[in-house]
C-alpha cells in the first residue's frame, strides 16, 4: 500500500450528503494500484457553503474534485472555465485546478456512459438505428448527448411526465444536431420495435424502487439494453432482456469510466477500468 507523504496530491468528491458515494473507494483503489502519492477524500459540503468551499480548493492545495448531487448545476456557475460538453449538459461533475489557480469545469458523464456502453457491447454501432432513452431526469441529458454525439440517427425520449420529456428535448435541440422525438409513454412498449439501443436513465429497478414497467415483446433481438442503475447489477429490465437473448450492459461501467478523466488530470496517470476494479467496487455494493 502506498504511503501518503507531505507532497501527496489531493482530490475528492463534493456532495451533500456524501456518505453514499463510491468514488473514494474507486479512486483510492487506483492510487494504491499505481503506487501514487495521493489521496481522494469525501467532501461533505452543504449547498449554502458550496461556492466558498470550491473556490478554496486552490488555497487548500487540492488538484481538483468531483461534484455529485446536489451540486452539479451550482458547479457550472462556480468554475472559471467550462468545457463544451458540460455547457451542453448543463452541469459540471469534474473540477481541475489549473496552473493559473483558476477552476476548469467539465462533465465526464457522457464520456463514461459511451465508454461503458461500448465496453459492455463491443459490437454495437449506435449509428445503425434509433436510440430509446427512458427518463428525463439528472442522468438523462448526459446520456442523450452521448448517444447523439455517437451518431444515433434518432433519439426517442420516453418519460412518465411528458412535459419533462419535452423540456429535455427542447434543451437538446438548442445545442445538438439530431432527430429528437418525444414518445408516447402509454405506448412505450410498442415504440421499442425499431430500437437499436434502449437505455433506462431512471432509478426504477434500483434496490428499494419498483421495477420499470416496460414489456420487451416488440424489441428486436439484436438491440442492446443498458440500465444506469447498478444496485442491483442485474435489474429486472436487464434480466428480462437477457432472458430473451438481448445483449445487456449494467450501470456500474458508467460510474467507473466517468472517473477516468478526472483521475488522469489530478494524479497524472490514465487509469484502466479492469475486472479487478469492478470486483473491488462491487464488494461495497
Amino acid at each position: 500500500m502506498a504511503m501518503i507523504s507531505g507532497s501527496a496530491r489531493l482530490a475528492g468528491v463534493a456532495g451533500w450528503p456524501i456518505t453514499h458515494s463510491r468514488s473514494p473507494r474507486l479512486h483510492n483503489f487506483w492510487l494504491r494500484e499505481y503506487g501514487i502519492d495521493g489521496a481522494y477524500l469525501p467532501l461533505a459540503i452543504a449547498p449554502e457553503n458550496f461556492e466558498q468551499a470550491i473556490r478554496a480548493l486552490p488555497k487548500l492545495g487540492f488538484a481538483g474534485c468531483n461534484v455529485t448531487m446536489p451540486h452539479k448545476e451550482a458547479a457550472l456557475r462556480t468554475v472559471d472555465r467550462v468545457d463544451p460538453a458540460a455547457r451542453r449538459i448543463g452541469a459540471v461533475n469534474t473540477i481541475v485546478v489549473a496552473e493559473d489557480g483558476g477552476l476548469d469545469g467539465s462533465n465526464t458523464d457522457a464520456f463514461g456512459f459511451i465508454q461503458a456502453l461500448y465496453q459492455g457491447a463491443p459490437k454495437l454501432a449506435v449509428s445503425k438505428g434509433p436510440a430509446i432513452l427512458i427518463g428525463a431526469g439528472g442522468a438523462a441529458k448526459a446520456i442523450a448527448v452521448a448517444l447523439l454525439d455517437a451518431g444515433a440517427p434518432e433519439l426517442v425520449i420516453l418519460n412518465r411526465t411528458e412535459a419533462r420529456a419535452q423540456d429535455l428535448a427542447q434543451s437538446l435541440s438548442d445545442s445538438l444536431d439530431g432527430n429528437i422525438v418525444v414518445g408516447n409513454w402509454a405506448k412505450r412498449s410498442a415504440q421499442l420495435a425499431n430500437a437499436n439501443v434502449v437505455v433506462n436513465s431512471t432509478n426504477l429497478g434500483m434496490q428499494g424502487q419498483p421495477p420499470l414497467d416496460l414489456a420487451l415483446d416488440d424489441l428486436a433481438h439484436g438491440a442492446v439494453v443498458m440500465d444506469a442503475v447498478y444496485t442491483p447489477l442485474l435489474t429486472p429490465l436487464l434480466a428480462a432482456a437477457q432472458a430473451r437473448g438481448n445483449s445487456v450492459v449494467d450501470g456500474l461501467g458508467m460510474l467507473l469510466h466517468q472517473a477516468r478523466p478526472g483521475f488522469t488530470a489530478w494524479f497524472g496517470r490514465e487509469p484502466v477500468v479492469s475486472p479487478t476494479l469492478r470486483d473491488h467496487v462491487l464488494t461495497d455494493l
